[in-house]
């Protein structure tokens, strides 16, 4: 029997994160104060406290309650710097995520938040999409459609049903990737908290 794929954490060798343990609790704390200060209406100082920090990058914050999806969403592209985008993207996971009823203040503190910090997509042939090290954001006559890294990894998929299901996000037919499809893939630093 085949071993499942490894996870985005363990595909990639630790030397290689970019964000330190320091730096990734600080943007933790970061998505779970913007969410809290909405729904507090306060604001926060949303000022890079470091140069990394402001470096722009794509992001994706996943919120969890109970062990359930409570919301997701994201910018595949470097539209502004980390710090922004994780406190941006926190917020519309919260509110704006029409899946899902807005988060309340009884359940913002028994949230569990995972950030996807996106490097640049880049074209890519379908052969050399590596399942839990790529994601993919397929586009075509207009429409997108992106799926992180770990989402095959957590549905147990392999690389022609990931293709297939990233067209679909995107609205398209299963096949569109065989038929004239942009196909990009992009990595992910992938980092959360999880509680017992």
């Amino acid at each position: 029997m085949s071993q499942p794929p490894p996870s985005p954490e363990e595909s990639v060798d630790p030397s290689r994160f970019e964000y330190s343990p320091d730096e990734r609790t600080l943007l933790l704390r970061l998505a779970h104060e913007s969410i809290l200060s909405t729904l507090e209406g306060r604001e926060i100082p949303l000022d890079p406290p470091t140069d990394h920090f402001a470096q722009p990058r794509g992001v994706f914050t996943t919120l969890y309650l109970g062990g359930a999806l409570r919301g997701c969403i994201g910018y595949a592209l470097p539209v502004s710097s980390v710090y922004h985008a994780v406190a941006g993207t926190a917020r519309a996971a919260a509110f704006q995520d029409t899946r899902f009823p807005h988060i309340t203040l009884p359940e913002a503190p028994e949230l569990e938040i995972e950030l996807s910090i996106l490097s640049p997509p880049q074209r890519i042939d379908p052969e050399a999409i590596e399942i839990g090290r790529h994601g993919l954001l397929i586009t075509m006559v207009g429409s997108r459609g992106l799926l992180l890294p770990q989402v095959p990894v957590e549905h147990h998929w392999d690389r022609t049903t990931f293709l297939e299901q990233t067209c679909r996000k995107a609205g398209l037919p299963p096949d569109a990737w065989k038929k004239g499809a942009i196909i990009e893939a992009f990595t992910a630093e992938v980092f959360g908290e999880k509680r017992v």
